[in-house]
């Protein structure tokens, strides 16, 4: 029957001893280990959230850094196409200017060569009549001195003709 008394007779200081050594580990434990191990997981934690709104924010920025260089490239894109079509128009343009003088520089030679052709033509025309001129005083002064018949005349006009013909 002593183990049964043995039971019943707890040790009560024993117990109060342990409990308050307990409560003081515990109350150490949460000084000096527990605080700075919760205040290093609170600075962990704190840190943990600052870069992930860190990244975020810069995924925001990159995001739109992103759609602004798009909205650029397409903006380049419509500028290159703008500046090529005003190329192509200002080509067509000149190359029609061009076009343009050179026709006017053709018909100003034309202009001028059929002026200095009708001007040829005239001078051509006025040495012409005066030989003409010439060649009928001569054959008339010869015609007078030598009164002939008709085909004598017409030999004699063919003569003075010729005679002019060569002495060209």
């Amino acid at each position: 029957m002593r183990g049964v008394n043995s039971v019943e007779h707890i040790n009560f200081w024993g117990i109060v001893y342990q409990l308050v050594v307990f409560i003081v580990l515990l109350g150490l434990l949460r000084k000096y280990a527990w605080g700075p191990l919760m205040g290093i997981m609170k600075q962990r934690e704190e840190h943990i959230a600052n870069e992930i709104e860190t990244a975020e924010r810069n995924r925001e920025e990159a995001k739109k850094f992103i759609e602004e260089q798009r909205a650029e490239l397409k903006k380049a894109r419509q500028d290159a196409q703008e500046i090529i079509e005003n190329a192509k128009k200002l080509s067509e343009k000149q190359g029609e200017e061009i076009l343009d003088l050179a026709r006017q520089e053709g018909e100003r030679l034309k202009a001028s060569a059929l002026r200095e052709i009708e001007r040829e033509k005239e001078l051509a025309v006025k040495a012409l009549r005066e030989q003409v001129a010439t060649l009928s005083v001569m054959i008339a002064s010869k015609v007078i001195e030598k009164e002939l018949n008709a085909n004598e005349q017409t030999e004699l006009v063919e003569k003075y003709i010729q005679e002019v013909g060569v002495k060209q």
